[in-house]
């Protein structure tokens, strides 16, 4: 890793402005009381958006609005290379990708307009202090190489001359629209999509002329190709019984559900055995919440509750009807009593 220091040329002070200052105390107060240290990096890049760079003036007064020491608050400025430690262009500060994938698409290009229109070596200011630049690992945008970023946007699928024109740009104070810089959207295929766009292929000629063949031999010798297709075909095996389905909820048994429990609350139906969470919940998508109205249910009804949840006859096993009835009375059965205030 490389070594990152403060610059040796420092300024006296340091402070935000009154609107970077508010936004500061609001973002400190996002943190519980005693964890506003988690405000460091935010702080630090509100910093650098302001001043283009990292002062040790704006390491102390970060430090002492978030009651860090100081070497903290170091430590992260020099550990995060997105913090710049030294001045950066007054109009740009271009971090050109030198990542496998630009470099392959012309990143190289890119740092020798560097070269020739900024200065000659990374991290150094034009001679006007407007701009500088540096080579910067994977900027995340890979499929649209070669790409820069200038402050906190990127600007993607350079060329030389777009890119000498970007920089024309900010020359002249203008901010260039970041992303693409072809006709492209984001990471798109040029021109459009190119596949799952709703156009049918056509058919493969030479699956339409042996389909004609066969068809043509078909007709010249019907019986004996009916005989031969007979004869090669499988056995079909029995087609399976289809499965019963849950009654529909339209059935005339469906019992009659309530729109919501009375009063707003709802009888623990987890006391009756056989109940769990889930099941509550499909009595309740039914409109069933209270005991009484389980008690209520006709053996016709029963069925229906039995088809619908899939049961196959454990209202009956259970015995909810007794349970329920029972529970509705304000009593308590020997299961109700074992999990006492199941919820």
């Amino acid at each position: 890793m490389s070594v990152r220091r403060l610059w040796h040329e420092q300024p006296a002070s340091f402070a935000f402005t009154a609107d970077n200052a508010a936004w500061a105390e609001k973002a400190i107060k996002r943190y519980p009381e005693g964890r506003q240290a988690s405000a460091v990096i935010p702080l630090l890049w509100k910093v650098q958006e302001q001043e283009g760079w990292v002062s040790e003036p704006a390491i102390r007064c970060v430090a002492e609005m978030l009651d860090m020491p100081n070497i903290r608050v170091l430590e992260v400025a020099t550990f995060y290379t997105m913090f710049q430690l030294q001045p950066v262009g007054k109009k740009a500060h271009v971090q050109v990708c030198g990542t496998t994938p630009c470099m392959l698409r012309g990143a190289g290009d890119l740092i020798s307009i560097c070269k020739k229109r900024i200065a000659g070596h990374a991290h150094e200011l034009s001679a006007d202090g407007d701009f500088s630049w540096e080579e910067v690992e994977c900027l995340g945008a890979c499929v649209n190489a070669p790409m820069v970023q200038v402050f906190k946007d990127t600007y993607e699928d350079l060329t030389p001359e777009s890119f000498e024109a970007l920089l024309d740009d900010f020359a002249a104070g203008r901010t260039p629209k970041p992303g693409p810089q072809v006709d492209r959207h984001y990471s798109a295929p040029q021109g459009g999509p190119t596949v799952l766009n709703g156009e049918a292929k056509p058919a493969k000629a030479p699956a339409a002329k042996a389909t004609a063949a066969k068809a043509a031999t078909e007709k010249a010798a019907p019986n004996k190709a009916a005989a031969e297709k007979t004869a090669k075909e499988p056995k079909k095996a029995p087609a399976k019984p289809a499965k019963a389905e849950p009654a529909a909820l339209s059935d005339e048994h469906k019992p009659t559900g309530l729109e919501a429990p009375r009063e707003g609350k709802a009888d623990n139906l987890k006391k009756i055995s056989g109940v769990g969470p889930k099941i509550e919940g499909l009595l309740h998508s039914l409109g069933i919440f209270h005991f009484d109205q389980i008690a209520a249910l006709t053996p016709d009804q029963v069925a229906w509750v039995d088809g619908y949840l899939k049961f196959k006859g454990r209202i009956g096993r259970e015995d909810w009807i007794s349970q329920a009835k029972t529970l509705a009375e304000g009593g308590e059965t020997e299961f109700s009593k074992r999990t006492g205030k199941r919820k």
